[in-house]
């Protein structure tokens, strides 16, 4: 569990979660570039990945104009929240 704004223009601390908004992403570890080139082949290399669970949470300031998103190769990033028109 996170224990701050995921923002990190922000250092709201994490006190309770009446106040923002709670994220969860599935975290997989990149495949070396060896292994990738097997996984096409062969599943097992997919297999032995371990599912990893991460939370994060957005303070009610920032969840207000702002959300998080996953990129495979940034992980988890702060990107403004879609304007409802």
């Amino acid at each position: 569990m996170t224990s701050h704004c995921a923002n990190p223009a922000c250092a709201m601390p994490l006190r309770y979660l009446q106040d923002g908004r709670l994220f969860q992403f599935e975290v997989r570890p990149q495949l070396p570039v060896r292994e990738q080139l097997q996984e096409s082949q062969s599943t097992s290399a997919r297999e032995r990945l371990v599912r990893k669970v991460s939370h994060f949470w957005l303070c009610g300031k920032c969840a207000s104009t702002l959300t998080l998103a996953f990129d495979a190769i940034k992980g988890v990033v702060v990107k403004p929240r879609p304007t409802s028109s």
